[in-house]
Parts: C-alpha cells; structure tokens; sequence
C-alpha cells in the first residue's frame, strides 16, 4: 500500500504552516473581533475554527477551502469540480457520499480526491483501501463536493419519483380511518423524502412547504426568510412523500381532514437536527410544512446577532442588573428566540439558576433546566410558570406571552427580584407596551416589571463576494447570503413609567421612548445600508417601505423622501442628519457613528 505521505502531513504542516486564523486574516477575509470570537467560541465547544468560522457566517466555504490549501500546502480545487469519468468508477457512490468526497483524476497508482478536510486520516485510508491507490488530496469546499457527487452519482428527486407505485385510488367517502395512501415502507418513498431534507438542509433551508398543486407536488424552500421553489414532482409523489413524513413524525397516516404536529430527530453533515412536522387539510388534499431546527447552534451571545454598539450596551445593561422583565418583539421568524438565546448565552449559568419554559423546545441550552410546555397535559405557560417560581430561579426565559395570565406572572416575578425573558407579538417595541396594557395587565406591574423591549427584524446580507449583483456568483441567492439583525431597543425611564402608569395612547409612549434614546427599526436599518451590510430593496422588503422614503415624520408619519430638508406633510425640520440616519448636532464635523464627514 502507500508509503508515508510526504510534503502534507499534519505534524509537518504544523510546524511550518500558519495557523487558519491568520491566513484569513492576512487575506481580509475576518476582522481580528470576528476571529476572537470565534476563538473564544471554539474553546467553549470543541468545535474545529473552521467550522465555527462557517457557522458564524464570518467566512464561506471557499474561504475556508482555499486557507486550508495554503496551511496545508495542497491544491486548491475551485467549483465546479470537473472529475473524470474514469476516476468516479473508482469510487462506489455510497462511499463518496457517506464519506463527502468526489474521485478527480485516476492515475495508474494514485487518485486525486477533493476533501473538504484533508486531515481525515480515517477517510484517506478507507478510499485508498477500497481504491488499491494512493490519494492525492485536492482541498474543496463541501458544498462544491457535494454539488459534484449530485452531478455525478446522485439520482435526481425526479428519477425517485418515477419509481413510486401509483396511489391506490381513494375510498369516495373516506372516513378518518384505514389505509390513506401507498405503503410508506417502499423503496423510493423513504429515498425520495430522504434526498429531499438533505437538499433542503444543503441549501440552508429553515422551512421546507410539500405542495398539492393541479400539475403535481411542489416543494418550496424558505432560505433566509424568503420561500422560493425548489423542485416540482408528479402528483403520484404526493401521498407518498406525505405518508412517509408521517410515519417518521409518529403521525397517523390514516388522518387527513384534521391537523397533526409530530416531529423527529435527523442526522445530515455530521449534526442531529430535530424536524417539527405539521399537516393541515386543504382544498385538494394535505399540505405539509417541515420546520428544521438545529438544536447545538444556539447564538453564544448578543454580538453575533448583528447589534450596533449603543443599542447593544443598552441591553446588556438591562440583563446585568438581574431583574425585570425584557421582551423581544416582533413578527414570527423576526429571530426573536435567537435574541433571548443570545440574551442566556451572557449569562453566568454556573452561578445562577437559569430555567426556560418552552414550546417546542429549540436550542439545547448547557447549565439551563429546559422544560416543555405541553397544553394538552395541562403545563401551559402560566401553570409551568408558577411552579418555576417555587424552584428557587434566577433568570427565567418564558417563550411567549400569549394571554393577561401569563404576563401578569412575569411582571409580578420580576418585581420581586428575578430577570424574566420573554417574547411578544407587536409592529415595535413601544407597541409592546401597549399590548400589555390591552391584555388587560395592571399599568402598575407594566411600570414597576418592564425592564425594557427588543423590537427587531432579519434582513439578508448582501453577498460579500459578488456584492448584491444578481446571478454573478454561486456562492449566494440572488445577490445574498446570510441574514442580519435590525434593533429597536427601549428602556423604561421615569418619564416612561408615569406615561404608563396614566396609560397614554401609542404615539405618547413613542415619544417618550424616543426622548431616553431609542431610535427606530429604519434608523437601525438605514445605518446597515450606510455600512454595505444590506441594501435599501432588502430593507423596504422587510420594513415594508418604499426603497426612495426609508424614514417617516416623527410627528405626522409622513413619508419623507431621502434628501428632503423638512417634512412635506406637516412642514416640520428634519433636522441635521447623517446618510446613516444618526442625527447630528450642528457642531459636529463628522458622524460619530460611522464617521463620515457631516453635510454642510
């Protein structure tokens, strides 16, 4: 068999190679604060810089591939790999898969093997083993790996859909029992659903929607909070997918004209994700939606979710103090779980007693006591909520207040010393205020309880490869990649509390919060467009405003458009304000925030 690798191998390439970081670094690919972080990320995990690096979103994975090629001294394969059809025959598909590697050039005694980690010496041995010769390693990132093995071995979701048996035809009055599609246990159903999650996860996927149309089943992905097709399949492949769903999720197969929820456990790259299953009867048959939820990749603290420095000091000084109760606000999939993640993540969870009330349970949480809430046994959130408050805690994270009884609990909890996370559904943080008061909650809990509200959405990234144009590169959808956070942070003042206590209408309660410093969603947003972190058509999208008016009178709400001097509604000064957004006294020369030079 093969001698000892020269020129490559890990003790050698140890002692003479830089270490990751700083290639990445020397390469402007991270900032010194984005490695430190990752750093520090690393040694609470164990989880290799790498993969923490493509985790964060600091890095891509050819980022990654090509620092790895110049530590290692290796060839660095860009995408598309192009492999030989000699060298796949080397290879099963099976190996190739189970192990992401793709054969690229067969020689008489070696192979050239693109790896997404050339130091899997168990990998390297078992291809030599099964090939009889001696593997050149070509560094690739997994996905252009992956892309490869599609193209070359993969069968297409299409080709599995064919091999599906026709659906028994239905009973005319189908009751909710007996057998309601093709036998889950075939073949192709288990491998079609298969492909699909794995396809799914690959693409980053967050939601994955099975479709019942009039030209066959279609599956739509949501990517960074954008739901877009990904495949369209026969109308056989339906109930087969559906009933197989069911069965993995411990759903009844035999029920379709009621909703079900189920979920399980899936293993895809390496990680155990947990899939949250839901059906719901609709005109034409059943419509599934898939939620993945990856349960090791809770945020490690406030910094990775995209806060600007002020409003970040702000919370955090909020969560120092160790009680009252602080909200997260905003629509679903605004990040708001992440954020009170975030939030236990600064925590000290060795010295406090730290318990979440959950439904479902998300994130796995070390030195937390996570429970889940189950309505239908009897522990709802009020219920779980006052037998917590007899555990002896010190920080409680309650996923949601949905009703006056469970607000009430938090507000009176956090009067009487605990710190209470919470989320809550309203347009911006001063609506949460008054949500609270129409729930019915006493204005003197709210005044004396509230901490503070973190109202926040998610816009994408512009991809820092191709720079938002449009279908220039491979790495991206659209000209984005990832997502960000964009803040609202209010904190209660004196001011506030009476405005509460008299139970003041919305705008008043704005007002006041805007007067201790609070600036609004597009301000946050305008600042990331200033900074090239997103774009002004991602920021309408999300804030629901033309591109060209991004801000809105802070008296009248009118539109205001970019360069305008005054309000056009009410004719009230704009004051003197950065491209940013932040607002600058008429001393200043530059902007304190970004610093750039003031307009005249």
């Amino acid at each position: 068999m093969a001698g000892p690798r020269t020129g490559w191998h890990p003790v050698a390439v140890s002692q003479r190679a830089k270490i990751l970081g700083s290639l990445l670094l020397e390469e402007a690919r991270l900032s010194e604060r984005e490695l430190d972080a990752a750093l520090a990320e690393q040694r609470a995990t164990g989880v290799r810089l790498g993969e923490t690096l493509l985790r964060r979103g600091v890095i891509d994975g050819e980022d990654l591939a090509r620092a790895l090629s110049r530590q290692l001294a290796l060839p660095y394969g860009d995408p598309p790999l192009a492999p030989d059809e000699e060298a796949t025959r080397v290879l099963s598909s099976t190996l190739a898969k189970e192990r992401e590697v793709l054969p690229l050039e067969r020689g008489r005694k070696t192979l050239k093997l693109a790896m997404a980690d050339p130091l899997d010496l168990s990998t390297l041995e078992e291809v030599e083993f099964r090939s009889g010769r001696r593997v050149e390693a070509v560094v690739a990132s997994r996905r252009a790996i992956r892309d490869g093995i599609r193209s070359v071995y993969g069968v297409e979701l299409r080709e599995l859909a064919q091999e599906l048996r026709p659906a028994p035809h239905p009973r005319s009055e189908g009751a909710d029992d007996g057998p309601g599609g093709p036998d889950p246990g075939q073949a192709p159903a288990p491998r079609l659903l298969d492909r699909l999650l794995r396809d799914s996860v690959e693409e980053g996927a967050s939601d994955v929607h099975l479709e019942r149309r009039a030209d066959g089943l279609v599956i739509r992905v949501r990517v960074d909070g954008v739901l877009r097709t990904m495949s369209s399949l026969p109308g056989s492949a339906h109930d087969a997918v559906l009933s197989r769903l069911k069965v993995l999720a411990g759903l009844d197969i035999s029920v379709k004209r009621r909703p079900q929820d189920g979920g399980f456990p899936f293993e895809a790259g390496g990680r155990t994700l947990r899939l949250r299953v839901s059906t719901l009867p609709v005109e034409g048959g059943e419509k599934g939606v898939v939620r993945i939820l990856d349960p090791e990749q809770a945020p490690a603290n406030l910094e990775d979710l995209g806060f600007e420095h002020e409003p970040l000091a702000r919370l955090r000084n909020l969560i120092r103090t160790g009680q009252g109760v602080i909200l997260a606000a905003g629509p679903t999939g605004s990040g708001k779980s992440s954020t009170l993640f975030g939030a236990l993540g600064e925590v000290d969870r060795e010295r406090l007693n730290v318990v979440t009330l959950e439904d479902p349970v998300e994130y796995r949480l070390h030195g937390a006591s996570q429970v889940q809430v189950r309505p239908r046994a009897g522990l709802t959130f009020p219920s779980a909520l006052r037998s917590v408050l007899r555990q002896d805690p010190d920080v409680i994270m309650v996923g949601e207040i949905r009703d006056r009884e469970t607000a009430e609990i938090a507000m009176a909890a956090a009067v009487t010393g605990h710190l209470v996370l919470s989320t809550i559904h309203t347009i911006d943080a001063p609506g949460a205020l008054t949500r609270l008061l129409n729930m019915g909650v006493p204005p003197h809990l709210v005044a004396g309880g509230l901490s503070g509200v973190v109202a926040q959405r998610l816009v994408r990234r512009t991809c820092s490869k191709c720079f938002g144009r449009e279908g220039a590169c491979p790495m991206c959808i659209g000209g984005y990649r990832g997502r960000t956070g964009v803040f609202q942070v209010l904190t209660m003042s004196d001011p506030l509390r009476e405005e509460v206590l008299r139970e003041a209408s919305a705008p008043t309660l704005r007002r006041r919060a805007e007067e201790g410093g609070m600036v609004s969603l597009s301000q946050d947003a305008r600042r990331k467009v200033a900074e090239g972190v997103t774009d002004e058509h991602e920021v309408a999208r999300v804030l629901h405003r033309d591109p060209s008016t991004p801000f809105s009178c802070r008296e009248c709400s009118f539109p205001l458009p970019s360069r305008a001097r005054g309000c056009p509604g009410c004719g009230l000064p704009r004051g003197r304000s950065c491209t940013c957004g932040e607002k600058l006294r008429e001393e200043w020369r530059y902007c304190p925030h970004c610093l750039r030079k003031a307009p005249v």
